[in-house]
């Protein structure tokens, strides 16, 4: 980790980008350093997450905030736009320089701000009023010549309540005619306050909350949180308890994968190719729920393994599943792949270069349909990714067709994975035998005094994580999920940050529609895959 003064951090963000090539801005976060030693009496920390434009090295730039203000490097990357306003709402760090530094997840009545450590957790703050978001649209129309009211444009809400939203989310257009002249989002209605909850449970009770991010494919959410917990503890799970890790998740990946498509697909009114992928889905989440015991929000991992193993059968329940997944897929590309209506709708609408998709900080699908081939699995292998045979999807022009195609063959893939995973199953247990992490079996805690003091130490004082900092990230259904953990030694974080790709992804969707009509703003935001669990967390 890398550290500078606030003057200087304008400077050596540049000299990272220009001269040593960390191109890739994947976050900015800040801890509040007011429960621990303070170096030079800065109050928070801000961090800075960089990666190199090989896409393996990652830096991490620690910037101490004496006075709670620092120049904004959206200059420099377009994905800090969002990532400053979200330092600056959670922890009132002001970015100097920024184009329009609001509040993003908290509403505009919201009085301090949360994150903070001496926020009083149980306030709460209500909204009386509505923003009509024209401090945003004004300047974006004044920056092409244009006024509203003069120029005879149409201010029009696209959502929060509309099923084509894709989630509570709100974008302010200006119209001329069907054309999108300028457009601004709005996020923040499923705010919840995930990470605040974080810093008041221990590290198991997290991971239940954590299937509430991205909500389609929840058990990934379990695994990349456990698995940066277990990286911070040291540990590695025994090769059954990885090879299981990895089914799951990608067979989370082709859910998640299936609600979009599907999802997509309705939007421009396919409703049958709807159900040619989302009948096979249901027979997944029949799968999970045999598993797990839950349908949507499994919380199946645990820091240092899982719940229990596969249960009985799930071998040929399991090839049952990927075989209608398997006709549901080519049913659908048989009625859509050279449909003329399906490319006339999708190709050439709202196009993101490789140079772009960088700049905004795209990652996973998103990001490789523009054609860039950076998949975590392959560029920095994990959960033994590195021997599966699989192939890297990449798109040629990053457009609307290229984003939904890339997700079909990406699920082809995820499908090969698993069956190779199946094949070379390892057994054994599931889970680490240390018990000052995993719970003792069920015999000791019943039959000794040792074991119900090892499970009652565990369940209320929760793992002891050794202090540090430390980010993980895995290589989820939308992109890089990340998670930037602060311990102190306890059984409960001290901060938890989630880099959400959903939430990179829409920063930049009012930019990626203008231009286009109205319809195109629809499947454009289908392709996105926008979750709002994860985006507004």
């Amino acid at each position: 980790m890398l550290q500078c003064d606030a003057a200087s951090l304008y400077g050596v963000a540049e000299a990272l980008k220009r001269e040593f090539g960390f191109t890739f801005l994947l976050d900015i976060t800040a801890v509040d350093n007011l429960y621990r030693p303070r170096a030079g009496g800065a109050r928070f920390d801000l961090v800075y997450l960089f990666r190199h434009r090989d896409f393996v090295r990652t830096l991490a730039l620690k910037v101490p905030a004496l006075h709670e203000a620092v120049r904004s490097i959206v200059a420099l990357y377009s994905s800090a736009d969002w990532a400053e306003r979200e330092v600056f709402d959670q922890y009132g760090v002001r970015f100097e320089g920024h184009p329009n530094l609001k509040r993003i997840l908290n509403h505009l009545e919201f009085v301090g701000h949360p994150l903070r450590k001496d926020y009083e957790i149980t306030k709460g703050q209500y909204c009386t009023q509505t923003q009509d978001m024209m401090d945003e649209m004004a300047p974006l129309l004044a920056s092409k010549g244009l006024e509203a009211e003069r120029d005879g444009l149409m201010i029009l809400n696209l959502g929060p309540s509309h099923p084509a939203s894709h989630g509570t989310i709100r974008t302010l257009a200006a119209l001329d005619g069907e054309k999108i002249i300028a457009g601004a989002s709005e996020i923040g209605y499923l705010h919840r306050g995930f990470e605040k909850s974080c810093e008041n449970h221990t590290y198991n009770q997290i991971i239940p909350y954590t299937d509430r991010l991205n909500y389609c494919s929840a058990i990934m959410n379990n695994i990349a949180f456990a698995r940066t917990v277990e990286g911070m503890l040291g540990v590695t799970l025994p090769d059954r308890g990885v090879f299981i890790r990895v089914i799951i998740a990608e067979l989370s990946r082709v859910i998640d994968h299936l609600v979009c498509l599907a999802a997509g697909l309705l939007d421009m009114g396919a409703q049958t190719n709807y159900w040619y992928l989302f009948n096979p889905r249901n027979d997944a989440y029949d799968f999970l729920s045999r598993l797990t015991g839950a349908r949507l929000t499994n919380s199946y991992m645990r820091v240092g393994g899982m719940t229990h193993d596969l249960h009985d059968g799930w071998k040929a329940e399991l090839e049952a599943v990927l075989q209608k997944i398997d006709k549901g897929i080519s049913e659908t590309l048989i009625m859509t792949e050279r449909n003329r209506i399906f490319q006339d709708r999708l190709q050439d609408i709202s196009p993101v270069s490789a140079e772009q998709a960088v700049d905004f900080g795209f990652t996973g699908p998103n990001l490789r349909a523009s054609g860039v081939a950076y998949d975590l699995r392959a560029a920095k292998p994990y959960d033994f990714y590195e021997s599966f045979d699989f192939d890297v999807v990449v798109g040629s022009v990053g457009d609307t067709f290229d984003r939904l195609m890339v997700r079909f063959e990406e699920m082809l893939q995820s499908m090969r994975i698993i069956r190779q995973a199946v094949k070379r199953m390892p057994g054994g247990p599931v889970s680490i035998p240390d018990h000052r992490i995993v719970l003792p079996p069920k015999p000791a805690v019943y039959g000794t005094i040792e074991g119900v003091m090892n499970q009652f130490k565990l369940i209320y004082e929760g793992v002891k994580v050794p202090a540090g900092e430390y980010y993980g990230a895995y290589e989820a259904a939308n992109g890089e999920l990340g998670f930037y953990i602060v311990s102190d030694g306890s059984g409960t974080p001290y901060k938890v940050k989630v880099r959400p790709p959903s939430f990179v992804h829409m920063a930049a969707y009012p930019k990626m529609i203008e231009g286009y009509q109205v319809a195109d703003a629809i499947l454009t935001l289908g392709s996105l895959n926008i979750i709002a669990g994860e985006m507004d967390r």
